[in-house]
C-alpha cells in the first residue's frame, strides 16, 4: 500500500477563478434540454471544448456519446470518469431566468451539472497534467431510459478505452451543497416495471352483480401487494413496491372491461429481485382468479443495482476529506433506492458512484427542480484530486512503511 503525495497546488482554487464561464455553460446546457439520443447539439458542444483543450476526443460512442482522453507520462495505467448529458421529458415550472426554452423538456435531474462538473475538471487536468497515465472521460447519453450505458458498452467502450476503474457522479437535493457521500457495497437500487392488464367483464354501474369488476379486483391486487415488502422480504432487506398508474373506466356507471396498472420494483440483492418478480406475478394472477377476473402480467427486467467497490469507495471518501475537511464527507451516507443506468460499468470495473450534495431543493425529476451552480467548483475539484491521486506518477509515491516513522 502506498501513500500519494499531494500537487501544491490547490485544484479548488484554480477552478474557483474560472467559474464563470462553466456557470454560464451549465446555464445554456439547461436551456437547451436534449432528450434520450437525441442529444446531437450538446455532445457537438461537449466535443469542441474538449478537442480545444488538447483531448483526443471520439464521438458517437453509443449513438450520441462522447469519450475523451488525455494521457501524461509514460505510466500504462488509466482512469474513467463518466457524466450524462440527457434531459427528462417534463415542463418546467422553476421561472428561472436561465428555464429551459424547449416545450415539455427539461434537465430536472441536474445531468446539465454532471456534464459541466467534468467538463469544469476537465479543463482543469489538461492545464495541470499532474498525473501519470491516462483519463478517459465518459460523456454518456441516454440514462434517463436506462440504454445510454448498454449503448456504450456495446459500442466497445471498454475495450477500446480500457481503465483499471470507473467513477461516476450525482448530485443530490436534501444533502447539504458541497458536501459528499459515499457508500461501499449496494448503493443504488435494481429498478424493474410490471404493466399489469385485469380483465374482467364489465358492465352497467347499477348491476354489479352481472359484471367482474376489474376495478374492486385491482383494488385488492394493489392491496395484497403490500405484503410483498412486509411480509415475503426479510426486514434486513430493502424493497419498495409503488403502483404509479392505475387506469379504467370513463363513467362513474360504467363497469369497464379491464384496468391496468404501471409498477416500479426496486431492490438491492439478486435474490431479493427474483423473489419479488415471482410473488408479485403470483399474487396478482391468483387475486384476479379469485374475483373471476384474469390478469396478464408483463414483467420488465432494468438496469441492476449500483455496486461499489470497497477499495475504489474508500480512495474516493480519502482524496474528499484531504481536500475538504472530515465535516464535508456526511457520515453514514445511506443507500439510495432511485437507480442509476451506471450500474452496467461496475458490473465491468471496480470502481464507485458518489454523491455530491445539493442543497435545500425540489427533489430529482420534479419540475420545480433547480441544479446549484455552487457545487460545479468542489465537485470539479474532486474529480481533478481523484485523478491525481488514483493517477499518482511512481515517484510520488511512499511506502507506507516509510511514511510512517
Amino acid at each position: 500500500m502506498t501513500l500519494h503525495v499531494r500537487p501544491s497546488r490547490d485544484p479548488l482554487a484554480d477552478i474557483t477563478r474560472s467559474l464563470g464561464e462553466f456557470v454560464d455553460l451549465r446555464r445554456a446546457f439547461h436551456q437547451y434540454p436534449e432528450l434520450a439520443f437525441q442529444e446531437t447539439e450538446t455532445s457537438a458542444r461537449i466535443g469542441e471544448l474538449l478537442e480545444g483543450w488538447g483531448y483526443e476526443v471520439t464521438r458517437q460512442v453509443g449513438k450520441t456519446g462522447v469519450v475523451a482522453s488525455l494521457t501524461a507520462g509514460s505510466s500504462k495505467r488509466a482512469l474513467g470518469i463518466r457524466a450524462d448529458f440527457d434531459a427528462l421529458p417534463i415542463e418546467e415550472a422553476t421561472g428561472l431566468p436561465h428555464a429551459s426554452t424547449k416545450p415539455g423538456r427539461m434537465h430536472a435531474c441536474g445531468h446539465d451539472g454532471h456534464t459541466t462538473i467534468l467538463l469544469t475538471a476537465a479543463k482543469q487536468l489538461a492545464a495541470t497534467r499532474r498525473f501519470d497515465g491516462t483519463v478517459h472521460l465518459f460523456f454518456q447519453p441516454a440514462e434517463e431510459i436506462g440504454a445510454g450505458a448498454k449503448a456504450m458498452l456495446k459500442d466497445g467502450l471498454l475495450d477500446r478505452f480500457p481503465v483499471d476503474a470507473v467513477y461516476g457522479l450525482h448530485n443530490w437535493p436534501g444533502v447539504p451543497a458541497g458536501h459528499f457521500g459515499f457508500v461501499s457495497g449496494p448503493a443504488m437500487a435494481a429498478v424493474d416495471k410490471a404493466d399489469i392488464t385485469i380483465i374482467g367483464r364489465g358492465g352497467h354501474g347499477a348491476s354489479p352483480h352481472e359484471t367482474v369488476d376489474p376495478v374492486v379486483v385491482a383494488s385488492h391486487i394493489i392491496v395484497a401487494l403490500q405484503t410483498l415488502v412486509s411480509r415475503n422480504v426479510n426486514p434486513l432487506d430493502a424493497a419498495v413496491i409503488t403502483v404509479g398508474s392505475i387506469h379504467g373506466g370513463e363513467a362513474s356507471n360504467v363497469i369497464p372491461d379491464s384496468v391496468e396498472l404501471k409498477l416500479t420494483i426496486r431492490s438491492f440483492r439478486p435474490e431479493v429481485r427474483d423473489l419479488l418478480k415471482t410473488r408479485l406475478t403470483d399474487i396478482t394472477q391468483l387475486q384476479a382468479e379469485s374475483f373471476g377476473a384474469r390478469a396478464d402480467v408483463k414483467y420488465h427486467r432494468g438496469f441492476p443495482t449500483v455496486v461499489n467497490s470497497a477499495a475504489e469507495t474508500k480512495r474516493a471518501r480519502d482524496v474528499a476529506a484531504k481536500l475538504f475537511g472530515e465535516e464535508r464527507v456526511v457520515e453514514d451516507f445511506q443507500p439510495r433506492t432511485a437507480s442509476e443506468d451506471f450500474a452496467y460499468f461496475l458490473e465491468q470495473k471496480v470502481g464507485s458512484f458518489v454523491f455530491v450534495g445539493n442543497g435545500p431543493s425540489a427533489p430529482l425529476h420534479s419540475p420545480r427542480y433547480d441544479f446549484n451552480d455552487e457545487i460545479i467548483a468542489p465537485a470539479a475539484a474532486f474529480w481533478v484530486g481523484l485523478t491525481e491521486d488514483f493517477l499518482a506518477p511512481a515517484s510520488a509515491s511512499i511506502p507506507q512503511e516509510r511514511a510512517a516513522l
